[in-house]
């Protein structure tokens, strides 16, 4: 009877439990979301004056090059110990000289040859004076006086090309020290000491040292971003060429050096869309410069990168760079927090801004944070920052 009576004692209990919840059902009040705005940092959009500046990098090379030739010939006598490459040679310093034997003898061959025409110039003039006062006295006929007119005239020829023979002995003479025609250094000496030399043959290669130029290229679009005018020929006046700043690795430091941009290449490279531009730099004087001196020459050779400075635009906006959604996009947080997109119109990006021309106004709160999730009109909790 047990295994009977608790079975349906038990059903008969659950049916009463469950008549009873029916009969009381608990009342649920309703109520809506709670939606928790997400905070996002904004910064005030300012319009300002921005000064454009355009990056690039280039290789420095020399401003001159100078394939220096021997005036005369002749077997190297000495050669000067700065004649080495990499050496530094000052204008007008001698760098080699030549066995002048031989010029010195044309030089006093020419000379006695000068002072025989000078003397007989001198009595040839003397002459035609004395037979110039005697016809006056009609002690001398008309064809001796055109005789020694002749005469004088011809000594006088003769004693100007003396001279002329005299200052080409003394010329080649002096040639015979070849000089350096600027400050340089050497890229490459072609003779040794006791080396017949021939007229215009190539002894150094020399570089200029007074100043260096980069050539940078610069895409087209850059070009617009500089105070130069377009379709320039020939190079920029000096107050009227773009600043630049130059900087690069040597030594395991990094250096920074000025110059200017001073003139740009009429041909566009049909490969890369770019213009080649030349900057030139003034190197520091060699008698002021020394090893704890920060500002040394610059190396031909090195990679620098280059800043030039370009236009002063008005009426621009600038903020990250990190800012810019959907290519051309910025999130807006209007007066009641709520985001949304605007589209906008980008004049210029950059490595870690962007320049804003247009599609918002100064005043406007524009979101500054990493937010993925974005909906349209979306409620938020700006926190503002200054940029």
């Amino acid at each position: 009877m047990k295994r009977v009576l608790i079975p349906i004692g038990i059903m008969l209990g659950c049916i009463f439990f469950a008549a009873i919840l029916l009969r009381t059902p608990t009342v649920v009040e309703e109520a809506a979301p709670e939606i928790i705005a997400v905070s996002v940092r904004v910064a005030e959009v300012r319009a300002e004056s921005v000064q454009l500046n355009v990056e690039s990098q280039g290789k420095v090379q020399a401003s001159r090059v100078a394939s220096l030739s021997a005036p005369v010939a002749g077997p190297v006598e000495w050669i000067s110990p700065a004649m080495e490459a990499g050496g530094f040679v000052a204008q007008g310093e001698t760098l080699l000289r030549l066995d002048s034997s031989d010029y010195e003898t044309a030089k006093a061959r020419s000379m006695a040859a000068m002072q025989q025409a000078q003397a007989e110039a001198t009595f040839a003039g003397n002459e035609l004076d004395r037979l110039d006062e005697l016809a006056d006295q009609r002690l001398a006929s008309d064809a001796q006086l055109q005789g020694a007119k002749r005469t004088a005239d011809v000594n006088a020829a003769r004693l100007a090309d003396a001279q002329a023979s005299f200052r080409q002995a003394e010329l080649d003479l002096d040639r015979a020290n070849i000089r350096a025609p600027f400050d340089a250094i050497i890229q490459s000496r072609d003779v040794e000491l006791g080396q017949y030399v021939n007229r215009a043959q190539t002894v150094a290669v020399l570089l200029g040292a007074d100043e260096v130029e980069v050539r940078v290229p610069l895409a087209i679009r850059q070009l617009g971003f500089l105070d130069v005018p377009l379709g320039m020929r020939g190079e920029l006046a000096d107050e009227r060429a773009p600043d630049v700043t130059l900087t690069g690795f040597y030594g395991g430091d990094e250096y920074s050096w000025s110059g200017k941009l001073v003139r740009t290449e009429a041909v566009i490279d049909a490969n890369s869309n770019t213009v080649q531009t030349i900057i030139r730099v003034k190197q520091p004087d060699a008698a002021t410069t020394s090893m704890k001196n920060t500002e040394i020459p610059l190396p031909i050779g090195l990679y620098v990168k280059a800043s030039i400075e370009g236009r002063l635009v008005d009426d621009l906006i600038a903020l990250p760079r990190s800012v810019i959604r959907n290519n051309n996009q910025v999130l807006v947080v209007d007066a009641e927090n709520k985001m949304y997109y605007r589209d906008v119109e980008i004049y210029r990006l950059e490595e870690e801004r962007v320049l804003i021309s247009g599609g918002i106004l100064p005043g406007e709160l524009i979101c500054i944070s990493p937010i993925q999730a974005v909906v349209n009109g979306m409620s938020v909790q700006p926190v503002r920052e200054v940029i």
